[in-house]
């Protein structure tokens, strides 16, 4: 999934995290996070055109999702009235990732609109203000848009580049949608882990606390790790559904998903380091 500069379409990669820790819970309510985001190279694909109206219309129908709830409506509009531009846009999307899923699609999808918009519209408002904006429209839209495998800690939001390395993973997605607020209001999940550093990552610390909490309560998504783990290591991405097993070689991944089930959804995708979207963006 690497559109050249003449495509019309912008890719908005997915996310794995390969660690998720939960520290506590702030006054405002958001739980304080480390968390580690890596990009793979699938996801969803949007195509724009420019609006001199300033009318904000999205043109694909997604079921279940109006369109003044919709992440890349609100990003535009979010973008409009930052900017005072008086243009507006048509977005399709071509979407391919699952909803719920913990790949951060709508987030993706979000940060995506933001940075071409503010490249079609002419806005100029660079990369640091875009991060501020999308922080309001959800804790993952900065890391999109930062386009770099990042070690999160804050709500998710305060982001150090790291380099991992690039396995290839298979990826499930269980017929469920996990509802990250429901987990995060679990009253048996753990908020009290105590914090590491990325060092400690590195040498194999990659709990995810949310783990126990959705195994329990979706079922599916116990189905889907306890099939995996007869192949390798089974790790949920943020509170799922989506659960992973890295392996070494593409043809190591794609020899067990030629045996899973039709009902867990599953793909082969390759770790990157590196958004897509700056390359579209020629940066």
């Amino acid at each position: 999934m690497s559109p050249s500069r003449a495509e019309p379409y912008w890719p908005a990669p997915a996310k794995l995290n390969l660690m998720l820790r939960i520290l506590g819970r702030r006054p405002d309510g958001y739980h304080r996070l480390q968390t580690v985001f890596q990009f793979i190279d699938q996801g969803d694909l949007l195509r724009f055109e420019v609006r001199k109206d300033g009318r904000i219309r999205r043109v694909t129908d997604l079921p279940g999702v109006p369109p003044h709830c919709d992440l890349m409506v609100r990003a535009a509009r979010l973008l409009q009235e930052w900017t005072g531009s008086r243009l507006g846009a048509d977005i399709w999307v071509d979407k391919r990732l699952p909803m719920g899923g913990g790949l951060g699609g709508g987030s993706s999808d979000a940060a995506t609109t933001l940075f071409a918009l503010d490249h079609l519209w002419g806005a100029g408002a660079g990369v640091q203000a875009l991060m501020s904006l999308g922080l309001s429209l959800g804790a993952d839209v900065p890391v999109f848009l930062r386009g770099m495998s990042a070690w999160g800690e804050g709500i998710g939001e305060e982001l150090t580049p790291i380099d991992l390395p690039r396995p290839w993973y298979l990826i499930l997605s269980p017929r469920c949608e996990v509802k990250t607020a429901d987990v995060f209001a679990a009253p048996d999940l753990t908020r009290n882990s105590p914090p590491i550093t990325i060092a400690d990552f590195i040498a194999g610390d990659d709990q995810n606390d949310c783990l126990e909490v959705v195994r329990r309560r979706y079922p599916p998504v116990a189905e889907a790790l306890d099939w995996l783990e007869d192949f390798g290591r089974a790790r949920l991405t943020g509170t799922g559904a989506c659960v992973f097993s890295a392996f070494a070689s593409a043809e190591q991944a794609h020899a067990v998903l030629v045996r899973a089930p039709a009902e867990f959804g599953a793909f082969v995708a390759r770790g990157l380091n590196r958004s897509p979207l700056l390359d579209r963006l020629g940066e």
